[in-house]
């Protein structure tokens, strides 16, 4: 799901107020990170951008935030920069010369992290946030993996915490996120190589049904 999808606009009207604003700032990072990690060849040098940003939103705690939007969002949703650091952590294990299983566990458990911290920022207390992140996570990875036996890795790990996500009753407070993990686990089941027909009326249709009974 990236700034261009056309369902996350939609999935973000399930959000209420701040915790609207968190979400959407939560994701703008996410996407900043990927771009980091997209155009970064040297290994040294996108760990060198990456201890910028961990630096960049611990300093969010007792700092005003730089002239840089995400931060910035960041900051006016409420959220604390340095609680967000495994997000950072998650996307740095992709800098590894081979992702194992080991390896795509911890990147899933970091990257996951979003949905931990935008679950507590729109009291989404007693969802799944902690597997439906790792699954979202490792799903959307799978897709945009050149190995493909490291995406076949990635979609093994991602389908079970997928699963759990997914038969739970989502509360209305999260359900923005568990529409999230629902359009991660309707993309497993796509050939490899086939993109997410995003926007599409059954994809819709389904989110929508979510959206009223959060399953």
């Amino acid at each position: 799901m990236t700034s261009e999808d056309p369902e996350r606009g939609l999935i973000l009207t399930y959000a209420s107020g701040s915790g609207r604003a968190a979400l959407a700032a939560l994701l703008m990072l996410d996407d900043a990170l990927a771009k980091l990690l997209r155009t970064t060849r040297e290994p040294a040098i996108g760990q060198i951008r990456l201890a910028w940003w961990r630096e960049a939103l611990e300093r969010l705690d007792h700092a005003p935030p730089p002239a840089e939007p995400v931060l910035q969002a960041i900051a006016a949703s409420g959220l604390g920069g340095g609680g967000l650091t495994p997000i950072v952590d998650g996307w740095e294990v992709l800098i590894e010369d081979r992702l194992d299983a080991g390896a795509l566990a911890r990147f899933g458990a970091g990257r996951g992290a979003l949905f931990t911290a935008a679950g507590e920022a729109m009291g989404a207390k007693c969802d799944p946030l902690g597997v439906a992140g790792q699954g979202w996570a490792l799903a959307d990875l799978a897709r945009h993996l050149d190995s493909e036996a490291e995406a076949t890795e990635a979609r093994a790990l991602a389908a079970p915490l997928l699963d759990v996500a997914c038969h739970a009753r989502w509360s209305r407070e999260g359900r923005a996120l568990g529409a999230m993990a629902l359009l991660a686990r309707r993309d497993l089941a796509l050939p490899a190589g086939t993109p997410a027909p995003a926007g599409s009326p059954g994809r819709v249709a389904r989110l929508l049904w979510h959206r009223m009974t959060g399953r």
